[in-house]
């Protein structure tokens, strides 16, 4: 309950309310996100969770529109996965100004962006650089010098896409592969399975894909089963959703990351507490990852 957090206490005695923004819940990472908060907020209990999603990966101005309605509804705090790393900070600036605490979760603000607006808010999510070069290990132990690959990257705006292509990079840089190609889906499966079909007749000598999520790694395994090539194309991607358990048993996707994503908004929720309890939170509060390997990876 609220006695948890010494200090809480709202100037109108009433239960607060806390909004959780995230992406896309046609992501099942992100519908397991949700289900994770409510289950801790059920547990937990002491505050109101008003949880809210979009529809697409690339609808920012749902995203706004969301936070927007949640200053409306008046909560005492926004725990947010922005679907992109500049263009929702001007609604969370105002939100933050108008003394709504705000935590960033999963994809980290634009630092050079919160600076300009004048706002300082904490992150809390994994190191996903550090987790792609994990993954991206795997393939390239695999594939051994030399092997080809592409890599399918997130939405270009958000920062956790750009650091799982950096990680991905560096796997590539130290295992000697060779990259070939390397285009954005937009997170998406559908966009994922035609973006790799466009690769694969470009390069129809591939060896190796680094998807930047799950959701992505559905459609290009699709793909390479289409084309016949199962087996002869290796798949690394992050998230570990439960979809994927699937072709981790059998060899199609060789590995994932999980970054423990029903935990991670219930983590977020924790840090607002706090805010509103009084702590003036900041920089960057990292939460766990864990390889996980599939059948045929080393």
């Amino acid at each position: 309950m609220l006695a948890a957090f010494p200090g809480f206490a709202r100037a109108a005695g009433g239960t607060p309310k806390i909004g959780l923004v995230m992406k896309s819940l046609a992501n099942e990472f992100f519908k397991d996100m949700q289900e994770g908060a409510v289950a801790y907020a059920k547990k937990r209990g002491g505050f109101e969770l008003i949880p809210v999603g979009i529809q697409s990966e690339t609808d920012i101005d749902g995203q706004i529109a969301a936070v927007e309605n949640l200053l409306t509804r008046g909560v005492d705090a926004i725990v947010i996965a922005p679907a992109d790393s500049r263009a929702l900070l001007p609604p969370v600036a105002r939100a933050v100004k108008s003394g709504v605490k705000v935590i960033n979760i999963d994809v980290a603000f634009d630092p050079e962006s919160m600076k300009k607006r004048g706002v300082d808010i904490a992150f809390v999510g994994p190191d996903n650089r550090a987790g792609a070069k994990m993954s991206g290990e795997v393939l390239a132990q695999a594939l051994g010098r030399g092997g080809k690959v592409v890599i399918v990257e997130g939405n270009p705006g958000a920062e956790n896409a750009t650091q799982r292509k950096l990680g991905y990079q560096d796997a590539i840089t130290a295992g000697g592969l060779t990259l070939i190609d390397s285009r954005t889906a937009h997170w998406e499966t559908e966009e994922a399975n035609s973006v790799f079909t466009d690769m694969l007749t470009a390069h129809p000598d591939i060896q190796g894909v680094m998807a930047a999520n799950d959701s992505m790694a559905l459609g290009i395994v699709k793909a390479i089963q289409a084309r016949g090539k199962t087996g002869a194309i290796k798949v690394v991607s992050f998230d570990d959703i439960p979809a994927v358990k699937p072709l981790l048993e059998s060899g199609a996707l060789l590995a994932t990351v999980d970054q423990f994503g029903s935990q991670l908004a219930a983590d977020g929720i924790d840090e607002a507490l706090k805010e509103i309890g009084g702590q003036n939170l900041t920089g960057w509060i990292k939460t766990e990852l864990k390889l996980v390997k599939g059948k045929g990876a080393a």
